[in-house]
């Protein structure tokens, strides 16, 4: 009679892998990077281009030459998101050489030196792009005109529909709020007040909600991250809405800026994100409300970055919040 052995769990096998995952986050931003080739045109795809060849490159560079790591992750996808991403969180008409240093933030300092895909703390593309915002202000927030389809750095811009926010708040004047687009406007992405649309991958919500459901129907993601984070971002707005019409309606709060495309995209990062659906749904509500108080009350007009950076760092307190109990365990007696 043969020896049986029995391994360690889990004994079935899935069909996710790392490659699957990362092209399937791939495939649900396609929807949304057509959209800001239509509005952007050879900006976008410089910008979004150059993004994604720096990120491979400096990964494969790092893995090769620094870290000597005999199997290269450059192939696995990770790279390229975060290429992408990084890309569809700048300017269209941002110069190639800023772009190469944020990649290099990116994959050198967020994810390679912390050992790679799955041991980073950060998300990378925030990263880089909150890197280059710290570097280079002006250039990160000259937000071009959509429509000019052959202009690169030359441009016509404007102020985004955030910058509109911001000022209505700083000078106590809602009528300032009637030069924003309507929500159904923002959805469809339609800019034809002729103002800034802000970054590459936020100028169409309905483009980024195909993602969504994209990817809830691969199970690449669950809904408790990005739901949580819109429903707290609309709850709140609306209250400061009804309390002083100077704020935006959640509507439009929710619609414009980066806050779609960092709930659904970036927010649910694997690695930077907690494990649990609990725990998922407390760090979107976190981040929602440090949206809207940097939104409103802070330096910059867009807070979406920060906010899931900062919440980035409280990931591994959160998991341990809402650790599960092992299987069996029997609770200790006083």
């Amino acid at each position: 009679m043969g020896k049986l052995i029995v391994s360690l769990s889990p004994h079935t096998h899935g069909t996710d892998s790392v490659e699957r995952n990362m092209y399937g986050v791939i495939i649900a931003l396609m929807p949304a990077l057509l959209v800001s080739f239509f509005y952007f045109g050879l900006g976008s795809v410089i910008v979004c281009l150059s993004s994604v060849a720096s990120c491979v490159f400096f990964e494969w560079v790092i893995n090769k030459y620094i870290l000597k790591n005999p199997k290269n992750t450059v192939l696995d996808g990770s790279a390229a998101l975060t290429g992408l991403l990084l890309g569809m969180n700048l300017p269209s008409n941002l110069p190639v050489w800023i772009i190469i240093i944020g990649a290099l933030f990116a994959i050198g300092v967020a994810k390679m030196s912390f050992g790679g895909l799955g041991n980073n703390i950060f998300n990378p593309a925030l990263v880089g792009r909150c890197a280059l915002l710290v570097a280079f202000p002006a250039q990160m927030t000259s937000w071009p005109v959509p429509g000019h389809l052959l202009d690169y750095t030359d441009a016509v811009t404007g102020a985004t529909p955030l910058a509109v926010m911001k000022e209505a708040i700083k000078s106590g004047d809602a009528s300032v709020l009637s030069g924003l687009p309507d929500a159904f406007s923002l959805l469809l992405g339609d800019y034809s007040i002729g103002g800034g649309a802000g970054t590459i991958g936020e100028i169409c919500g309905l483009a980024l909600l195909a993602g969504l459901a994209f990817m809830l129907w691969r199970k690449i993601i669950t809904w408790h991250i990005p739901v949580s984070i819109i429903a707290t971002v609309f709850v709140f707005s609306a209250l400061l809405h009804l309390a002083n019409p100077v704020y935006a309606d959640p509507s439009t709060v929710i619609l414009s800026g980066g806050l779609m495309l960092g709930a659904i995209f970036m927010a649910t990062d694997y690695v930077t994100s907690p494990m649990t659906p609990k725990g998922q749904l407390i760090y979107g509500v976190a981040i929602g409300l440090l949206t809207v108080v940097i939104r409103n009350w802070g330096a910059y007009p867009e807070g979406m970055s920060f906010a899931i950076l900062i919440m980035n760092a409280f990931t591994p307190l959160i998991n341990n919040y809402v650790k599960p109990k092992r299987f069996g365990e029997v609770p200790a007696k006083n």
